[in-house]
């Protein structure tokens, strides 16, 4: 059996009042469900400075390149090897789909696109997708969809008094 491993680690401080007014003010910002979002957000940004910090040391361009070409591609606007270590967790967390949903206007609020996505209204190339969390790349981005329901609407024929479905797209 493979063992599930933790995403995120816990802050330090439990009680650290600074820390909270700004996870508080994020959690608003982007319609997050708790600040372990937050945290994991924190944790994959780690996870990508850990890794430019080793390529800033190497000589091979090679291995650089890719590196950007793939942040570049995931939506993280980095030229050297030096800005990704400028990257913070609000750059994350603007490249998630309940973000993404909000700057499209298909939803006017993170709390609302939250809602679409949780109960799978939204399409992202072509694929259900219900996880508000899902990292949108860059060509991906343009694939965005909300699914139009059909609806049956049960309309009575005036003429002979018979019910009739009818489609209706809302």
């Amino acid at each position: 059996m493979i063992r599930k491993h933790k995403k995120f680690s816990r802050p330090r401080k439990p009680f650290d009042i600074t820390r909270i007014k700004n996870e508080n003010e994020i959690v608003k910002k982007y319609g997050l469900k708790n600040k372990r979002e937050i945290w994991k957000a924190k944790e994959k940004l780690d996870n990508i400075r850990r890794r430019a910090k080793l390529l800033i040391n190497e000589s091979n361009d090679e291995e650089q390149r890719q590196f950007l070409d793939k942040l570049n591609n995931l939506g993280y606007k980095a030229e050297k090897v030096v800005d990704v270590l400028a990257l913070t967790e609000e750059d994350v967390l603007g490249r998630r789909l309940q973000t993404i949903i909000v700057k499209k206007g298909i939803c006017t609020t993170p709390k609302g696109a939250r809602q679409l996505i949780t109960h799978k209204h939204i399409l992202v190339d072509g694929k259900i997708v219900n996880s508000p969390s899902y990292h949108v790349g860059i060509e991906e981005e343009n694939k965005i969809n909300k699914i139009q329901k059909v609806k049956k609407a049960i309309l009575t024929n005036k003429e002979t008094e018979t019910p009739v479905e009818q489609e209706v797209v809302a």
